[in-house]
């Protein structure tokens, strides 16, 4: 168990940026949320899987909808709340602790401002080890649970409670709800026990997200670069050094889609590099081969202090490095591929672990 402070927040938004693979929502609305939340109501207690009670209510908070509407569209502190007093009164019990559902920029804040005004812990934990853009995408329905319930609030006072099929429909169901909503919306969905998390969360990726930021904003020597230290620290790879010559992106069926391409510098001064994305990178390919896939992390990081770049904030003649990292376990099995693999994307690839296309492209 920690108590959160505000280093603790500044450095969570920043990692989670990266882990969120450019998407997850604007880090920095997040990073605002949660030290206003804290300042006004109150510390937030982060507590380990271990230190759950199997019988704990355990209720992931997050937000829907296309990043670059949520720049526009800031919730409110009623809306952030709305959907799980939503729940609990469709349950008929509180709520003991709060979790992310992913870790991406936004949605890893969101519940830690939930927490705050509920005074309640958050988990040490999240059910993507990544951001992912549908909401079916989640270690819950790779272990067969369901929603049995999904309660979204937007900034009208808006509350709508569905009781879907499955992950399957909760996605389709909620992502027109939101749409009708403007396009953005606060949710809970997967309401779960304390035992049930201990099952299915990736444990500790807030912890990791925090020491990510610190090490990208901490004081560093010439010698070691903050992207060489995170790429040990998370088994990644450089895929590519290079500056985007070209951006294109629209808000289309409630997602931010599109791709960016880079003409390379340094030792890829001669290659070139496309990145695909819905919410969150997907694909990356140099030279016209893939060097990254979905379920696979792929960020791209500013050049010069290894700070992350969100696909809504990626600009023209922006200077950078496209990383990845090996997605959790969980992701490499065959549901996983399955739910969130390249096909599913309409990407004509098949899944190949980022370690093999790496030690292809060096051969």
């Amino acid at each position: 168990m920690k108590w959160l402070n505000e280093e603790d927040i500044q450095h969570i938004s920043i990692g989670a940026a990266v882990l969120g693979t450019g998407g997850g929502g604007d880090p920095y609305i997040g990073k605002m949320l949660a030290l206003s939340a804290i300042k006004k109501y109150g510390p937030v207690k982060m507590v380990t899987l271990e230190e759950l009670e199997d019988d704990h209510f355990v209720l992931p908070v997050s937000g829907m909808g296309s990043p670059s509407v949520l720049v526009e569209k800031i919730p409110s502190f009623d809306q952030l709340t709305a959907p799980l007093e939503a729940y609990e009164e469709a349950v008929g019990k509180k709520v003991d602790v709060v979790m992310p559902i992913e870790i991406g920029g936004v949605n890893s804040l969101i519940p830690v401002a939930v927490a705050a005004m509920k005074g309640i812990p958050i988990l040490d934990g999240d059910a993507m080890g990544r951001a992912f853009p549908e909401a079916q995408m989640v270690t819950f329905h790779l272990d067969g649970l369901k929603p049995e319930l999904v309660t979204l609030a937007d900034e009208k006072s808006n509350v709508v409670s569905i009781k879907p099929a499955d992950g399957i429909w909760s996605e389709k169901i909620s992502r027109q709800i939101t749409i009708v909503m403007g396009g953005s919306s606060i949710v809970s969905d997967y309401g779960i026990s304390g035992k049930q998390a201990k099952e299915s969360v990736i444990p500790d990726t807030l912890t990791l997200a925090q020491q990510i930021g610190a090490l990208l904003t901490n004081e560093r020597t010439a010698k070691i670069h903050p992207i060489v230290q995170m790429l040990k620290k998370l088994n990644g790879y450089k895929l590519f050094t290079g500056k985007a010559i070209q951006i294109e992106r629209k808000i289309q069926g409630g997602f931010t889609r599109g791709k960016a391409i880079f003409e390379g510098s340094d030792e890829d001064k001669e290659s070139t590099c496309q990145l695909f994305f819905q919410n969150e990178h997907l694909l990356a390919e140099v030279n016209g081969k893939p060097a990254a896939i979905t379920p696979d992390l792929i960020a791209v990081l500013d050049e010069e202090t290894g700070m992350p770049i969100t696909t809504e904030g990626l600009k023209y003649g922006a200077r950078v490095v496209v990383v990845a990292f090996p997605a959790h376990e969980k992701w490499r099995t065959d549901i996983g591929i399955e739910t969130a693999g390249p096909k599913y994307f309409q990407y004509d690839y098949e899944y190949i672990p980022l370690e093999t296309l790496a030690k292809e492209a060096d051969q």
